[in-house]
């Protein structure tokens, strides 16, 4: 699956890095940036999870 991010959107609440710290992380600039670009079929939970978890929808998440 390939991740998304719209930095455009994210206000920088981190509620992505709480659920996926392996995946997500906070920039200098306060706003979420993917650690990777894909996510394997055993992340799938953890990273629909953080998409979720986006209060401003900033993840996208596509199959690829």
């Amino acid at each position: 699956m390939h991740i998304i991010v719209e930095t455009g959107k994210c206000e920088g609440f981190g509620n992505c890095v709480m659920a996926d710290p392996d995946t997500f992380d906070i920039g200098d600039d306060g706003l979420v940036i993917a650690l990777r670009a894909t996510a394997e079929e055993h992340d799938r939970a953890r990273v629909e999870e953080a998409a979720r978890s986006c209060p401003v929808e900033a993840i996208t998440l596509e199959q690829r």
